[in-house]
């Protein structure tokens, strides 16, 4: 008998594994899909030669995560590259706020009235980060932290909405990036503790960049399933699970999924039957015959480029999605050029680039037009680059992969409480009403995002119950 089955071989459900594996535990992981990777991928999807990354690529979290800092990932072939620039949000007139791993860099590029009030928002954070990110991402709610004056004032500053945080600004260019941060998780910006979201991606450029993996995302769960296999453990792919029966007799089994598939597998009825899925997004994924044609030069040397005029039309587009049930008439872009530091993603000379919008959830429609309007006015000749585009919605994205429902790429809406306190309200968040089955997906504490950390938390839970059985 197994000691842990892990169901889901995505960077959570990797990490898991790895996690008991290094403690002596006989563990298997089962895939669905024909490789490993979950929200981690890398594929050819637009012509030969373009390297895409199917949903995550630029990495903040996971150059910052205490569980892959403690693996040799390295060792396995995990190299982070850095652009120049973290993040550029470029404005209609030319110009760009930038998140530079430079506080003075990034204060002053949002102009002279706003640049005293970012350092003295971000400097009582930037010497504590290490300590203060393994609190944030290791439940405090349950262990005790390690700094908890600082994570104390983080919590008074983070835990309002965003717009709160944002009225210590005097000028929009400041406003518009933050709420340009709060959007990377798809929540209302008046939300509970939206102000820590954008604090936690502005001080992770500060600390460690917001890089990509050579050769694109699938290389991080390489290296996870690589160090799993060192470590003995083994992994299972082009093996769908539809009911515990499925899998080998072990001792814990561990799902990388979706509450509402670790329901039906469980047969745990209507158990999270609360838990709300947020809103979708529509992605299209660029070959480019060059760099995008930027109207900013910061949005050049950018990793991530953030598109949104003004805050006004930010926060209306995340509440077509996430309130209105409609697609957003301008709609708020997260885009990535990752071959502007890594080559080999694409062939000589071309690019590829990704970007995406928010969409209800579930939404069937088309927003190819109204993003490449979106990009055409920050990048005048766009579309005069493209060579070929691969489009994808939320149905194509949940067949990609079931833990997006509905095209929800953060497993579940991380909005009002659930944005912390999720799958359910409980001391114990992944453990399940089946005392040998526990779930460590993007669903479960510390939320969305590639940084294994919800894996490592869950993986704590598993081996305390593998100890006292």
């Amino acid at each position: 008998m197994l000691d842990a089955v892990v169901v889901g071989a995505g960077p959570n459900g990797l990490t898991a594994a790895v996690e008991l594996a290094r403690r002596g535990f006989s563990v298997a992981v089962f895939e669905a899909c024909e490789t490993v990777g979950g929200g981690a991928r890398t594929e050819e999807l637009t012509l030969p030669g373009f390297r895409h990354d199917p949903c995550s690529a630029a990495h903040p979290l996971g150059v910052n995560s205490p569980a892959f800092k403690a693996m040799p990932l390295g060792r396995y072939g995990l190299e982070w590259l850095h652009h120049d620039l973290p993040m550029a949000h470029p404005f209609p007139d030319g110009t760009a706020a930038v998140l530079s791993r430079s506080v003075a860099e990034t204060a002053a590029s949002f102009g002279p009235r706003d640049a005293g009030t970012y350092r003295r928002l971000v400097d009582p954070f930037t010497g504590r980060w290490d300590t203060l990110v393994r609190d944030f991402m290791s439940l405090p709610l349950t262990a005790l932290p390690r700094d908890p004056v600082t994570l104390a004032r983080f919590g008074l500053v983070g835990l309002p909405p965003s717009t709160w945080l944002t009225r210590r600004f005097h000028d929009e260019r400041a406003r518009t990036l933050f709420a340009g941060l709060v959007a990377h998780v798809m929540a209302p910006l008046d939300g509970f503790a939206t102000g820590a979201v954008g604090l936690v991606f502005a001080l992770a450029a500060h600390a460690g960049g917001w890089p990509v993996a050579r050769g694109g995302s699938q290389s991080i769960s390489d290296a996870l399933a690589a160090y799993l296999k060192d470590l003995g453990g083994t992994v299972h792919t082009d093996y769908e699970v539809k009911r515990l029966d499925d899998l080998p007799p072990a001792r814990a089994y561990v799902f990388d999924t979706s509450p509402s598939a670790l329901s039906r597998i469980a047969g745990f009825g209507r158990y999270y039957e609360r838990y709300r899925y947020g809103p979708g997004v529509f992605k299209i994924d660029y070959a480019l015959d060059g760099p995008v044609p930027w109207a900013a030069e910061e949005a050049r040397r950018a990793g991530t480029v953030q598109i949104g005029a003004n805050t006004a039309e930010i926060g209306a587009a995340l509440r077509a999605a996430s309130r209105d049930g409609r697609a957003p008439d301008a709609p708020f872009l997260i885009t990535v050029q990752p071959s502007v530091v890594d080559p080999s993603r694409a062939p000589d000379g071309k690019q590829v680039f990704w970007a995406y919008g928010h969409v209800p959830n579930g939404w069937t429609g088309d927003l190819t037009d109204a993003i490449e309007r979106q990009l055409e006015r920050f990048a005048p000749g766009f579309r005069d680059r493209v060579l070929a585009r691969a489009t994808a919605g939320p149905p194509e994205i949940a067949a990609r992969n079931a833990n997006y429902v509905g095209g929800d790429i953060a497993c579940g809406a991380a909005s009002g409480l659930q944005l912390m306190l999720r799958p359910r309200l409980s001391l114990a968040p992944y453990s399940t009403p089946h005392p040998a089955v526990f779930i460590c997906s993007s669903a479960s504490p510390p939320g969305p995002g590639v940084h294994g950390m919800s894996g490592h938390n869950a993986a704590k839970a598993v081996w305390r119950r593998l100890r006292q059985s």
